[in-house]
């Protein structure tokens, strides 16, 4: 599913964020992306999404060559992935529905599709009964959950998760990755970054660990 081949990523002024790292994370599994701050977890995230181009080596996602995707062919690219935020990123002028409905709607989704995916999405995360609500409503646990309905609602087969239990306290992060569970037992294949060494434990997953942007023995 996600293959690096001796990628490293260095930004103008010098700073090179990942340095010769590589490893394979097969379809269907459900995997952490550790490290302390700055150690590179986030520029590997965007790397996948493409936010960022390796400056060296290959990055392989879903069978394709990212060096070989063009610019007009990001966004392609970027709806066959699913992505969730620490901070939500929800638009707080938008109810709950609407938020959630956004991957379906610049897609192209036919409006009764869209309802009924929606809809689906928001039951598997237990806010079937939030949706006419505003972000503003709701808690940050649910608030999260919102995030992770979206992010799943076109039903991708690899799901990226930048810190998501950040901002959440520890029986809602339990919360949280019992949901991520869930959508890997039916196929979802996922990479989440995190520093939460307790939750890593618990779970009890293969986990990929970055130090000063180099692969690091866990």
């Amino acid at each position: 599913m996600i293959q690096f081949d001796s990628v490293s990523k260095r930004y103008p002024g010098g700073y090179e964020a990942l340095k010769n790292v590589s490893f394979q994370l097969p379809r269907g599994e459900m995997c952490f992306l550790t490290g302390h701050s700055g150690a590179g977890k986030s520029t590997l995230l965007k790397l996948i999404m493409l936010m960022e181009r390796a400056t060296q080596g290959q990055v392989i996602c879903q069978g394709v060559n990212l060096a070989r995707i063009s610019k007009k062919h990001i966004p392609y690219h970027r709806r066959r992935i699913g992505v969730v935020f620490q901070n939500h990123s929800l638009l707080n002028d938008r109810t709950v529905f609407d938020n959630v409905a956004l991957p379906l709607l610049v897609s192209g989704a036919p409006y009764q599709e869209t309802g009924r995916r929606v809809r689906a999405a928001l039951d598997k995360v237990g806010l079937l009964t939030k949706e006419k609500k505003l972000p503003v409503q709701l808690s940050g646990g649910e608030q999260q959950r919102v995030g992770i309905a979206r992010a799943v609602v076109h039903k991708p087969d690899l799901l990226l998760a930048d810190e998501p239990t950040g901002n959440l306290d520890p029986e809602l992060s339990a919360d949280i990755m019992k949901l991520f569970a869930d959508f890997n037992a039916v196929g979802v294949t996922m990479l989440i970054a995190t520093h939460d060494v307790d939750l890593i434990r618990r779970m009890g997953r293969a986990e990929i660990k970055l130090d000063s942007g180099r692969l690091a023995v866990p």
